[in-house]
């Protein structure tokens, strides 16, 4: 008789333009599960996570790191800044928090070389980039350029590159100081499910940045969707039975491209203020929108979403009306569907459905204690997705979370 692997995995995809809250719904999550694997993007990804009072910023190392009995694994189908992750594991460090054989790295996963950042350049003036060089590092993977963080094993092979010295000094330590973590993933995750252990996906950015299926040309380099879980990780598509789409209760993105629900400045400023939407990577202050569920519910569509986690409602507290996209006008005709042209979408002008606002979300724990009109709002996009939403951000502390 064949062995039995565990289906019952979990992915946690963004529907949006990314910066949904994934952060803190996986470290919330992380402890029903055995490990988290994160399975694209790169540091221009930020996760944001209240821990112990102070806000820390993930950029590489999955936000499960904060359980240290989780195992946290980067998949092969994340691009890898070696600086930023010696970084990042030092200050993780520095604030208590161990990693050491908790942390696993794929050997398959492709390195961020120095000359990438010069390549970026070009893309950060066109599209808006986080200039992180993630674009370089996944086409030069393409153009079968790259080098893995498994070849940092060998001098021999890197020297066939003429890499910098000082950059090959940074490999080396880090091979030195950390090499253990570099391993083959694929094998690992196959063990883990063999021995009945249970994984959550994390992933970066949100489905409409997606290479694919996001608003072309201004998206990242990768795929967001599920779809990128098997390629970036190497398991089977059987083997995750819920996934869960993360979208805050309003709309932001941050660099170029269209953006068809933003608010009137001086809404938008107070959403801004009071939802504290600035980059967890660069810092950059993020535009802000009203709720589009044409996008979301394209977004979810294709994603297989199961369940939806909504996130920031607290943050339009106080609003006397909330607002909600339902479709779009585009040359004077209603458009019920998302366009895949992006200069059709730089012409859509959004209809919408009004709710009356609410106030006093902030930190709720129970979902019969939300007030009747934010109950009402959420019941709206329930039923126009044809999903269930199962978790509630109140705030941003770890506890302000509602499971219905």
């Amino acid at each position: 008789m064949a062995g039995k692997i565990n289906k019952m995995n979990s992915a946690l995809i963004g529907l949006q333009w990314g910066d949904e809250g994934k952060g803190k719904l996986v470290d919330n999550l992380a402890g029903s599960f055995d490990a988290v694997c994160r399975y694209q993007g790169g540091a221009n990804a930020g996760h944001t996570v209240i821990y112990k009072g102070e806000k820390l910023s993930l950029h590489l190392i999955p936000s499960g790191i904060f359980h240290q009995n989780k195992l946290s694994i980067i998949g092969n189908g994340v691009v890898i800044d070696i600086v930023q992750l010696i970084k990042e594991i030092e200050e993780l460090k520095q604030r208590g928090i161990k990693i050491n054989d908790n942390l696993k790295i794929s050997k398959r996963s492709h390195l961020i070389l120095p000359s990438y950042f010069e390549e970026e350049k070009e893309m950060k003036d066109k599209i808006g980039t986080t200039a992180r060089a993630i674009g370089p590092a996944y086409s030069n993977k393409i153009l079968r350029k790259g080098i893995r963080m498994g070849d940092i094993n060998s001098p021999d092979y890197l020297s066939k590159f003429n890499l910098p010295p000082e950059y090959l000094k940074t490999l080396e330590s880090f091979r030195r100081n950390y090499g253990h973590m570099i391993t083959d993933t694929v094998e690992l995750l196959r063990k883990m499910l063999k021995d009945n252990k249970k994984i959550i996906f994390e992933g970066a950015q949100g489905v409409l940045l997606d290479i694919d299926f996001g608003t072309y040309p201004y998206v990242t380099s990768s795929n967001p969707t599920p779809g990128g879980i098997l390629t970036g990780s190497g398991i089977p598509p059987n083997t995750i039975s819920t996934i869960i789409g993360v979208t805050k209760a309003y709309t932001t993105r941050v660099g170029r491209g269209p953006f068809p629900t933003r608010m009137e400045k001086e809404t938008e400023e107070l959403i801004r203020n009071t939802g504290d939407e600035f980059g967890a990577t660069t810092g950059r202050p993020r535009n802000c929108g009203w709720l589009d569920l044409v996008a979301l519910k394209f977004s979810s569509w294709i994603s297989g979403v199961t369940e939806i986690a909504l996130t920031k409602i607290d943050a339009l507290d106080k609003l006397p009306e909330v607002k909600i996209a339902t479709a779009y006008e585009i040359d004077g005709e209603k458009q019920e569907y998302f366009p895949s042209e992006v200069w059709k979408l730089e012409k859509a002008n959004p209809i919408y459905k009004s709710f009356p606002g609410w106030n006093n979300t902030k930190s709720v724990k129970e979902y019969n204690n939300l007030p009747e009109e934010a109950k009402a709002y959420m019941k709206f996009i329930e039923d126009f997705l044809e999903v269930n939403i199962r978790y509630i951000s109140t705030g941003r502390e770890r506890g302000d979370l509602i499971r219905v």
